[in-house]
């Protein structure tokens, strides 16, 4: 049975995913144990660990133990909009560090055990990944770069196979935030579901031997 590592698993697309993979043996990580336990409690062998990935210590206790993994989800990410002229530097720091530091940081230390498995890691990135609009500029840029470093990735690592996918607005709390920064009113029908992208990130993960899915959009239906 493969072992799989979901980050971000406490909520929105990461906990989805964590369900998705709920026959697996998963190893859960996030910042809220309470929400972590609960998604545990639906999947079939899961291993909690409340970490902030920004830290050392966050990194060092998400990788404990592991020698050998077969895939490495991230799902964990912050967003925060503004434009140019409103956003502080921290604003942008912050963004780097969960959006790409932490992802960087995290595949870095896991890499011997991705290798002894010839794993699979897959970043959940955004539209925003390929396509900056104003107001969006320091989370488009953190997204970019997250891009930036599943490409490098790719070629560095020839015997993993790397996926980056890039969803429309998701019905999750992340969205519900954006769409209030925004002053709109929240419709979730309007979005995807947190399972759509869930099932697409299991699709990776499941490709047969031959097959390597590099990338992949997924946007709303219209309705």
């Amino acid at each position: 049975m493969s072992t799989i590592l979901v980050t971000g698993a406490s909520r929105g697309i990461g906990a989805a995913t964590a369900r998705a993979l709920s026959d697996r043996d998963l190893v859960l990580v996030g910042r809220d144990t309470d929400a972590l336990d609960s998604v545990a409690r639906d999947c079939r062998s899961a291993r909690v660990v409340t970490a902030d990935l920004t830290t050392a210590d966050g990194i060092a206790a998400a990788a404990a133990g592991i020698d050998t993994l077969d895939g490495l989800v991230h799902c964990a990410g912050v967003a925060g909009l503004g434009r140019v002229d409103e956003s502080d530097a921290e604003q942008w720091r912050h963004q780097y560090e969960v959006n790409v530091v932490a992802v960087v940081e995290l595949t870095r230390v896991l890499l011997p055990a991705l290798r002894a498995a010839r794993g699979d890691v897959v970043v959940v990135n955004s539209g925003a990944g390929t396509t900056a609009k104003p107001g969006w500029g320091a989370y488009s840029a953190s997204k970019f770069a997250l891009r930036a470093f599943t490409d490098t990735l790719r070629g560095e690592e020839p015997d993993l196979r790397v996926t980056s996918v890039h969803p429309g607005r998701v019905d999750t709390d992340m969205q519900r935030g954006i769409v209030a920064s925004e002053g709109r009113t929240y419709t979730p029908d309007a979005y995807l579901r947190a399972e759509s992208v869930a099932t697409v990130i299991r699709q990776a993960l499941e490709a047969t031997a031959d097959a390597h899915i590099a990338e992949v959009a997924i946007r709303p239906r219209p309705r």
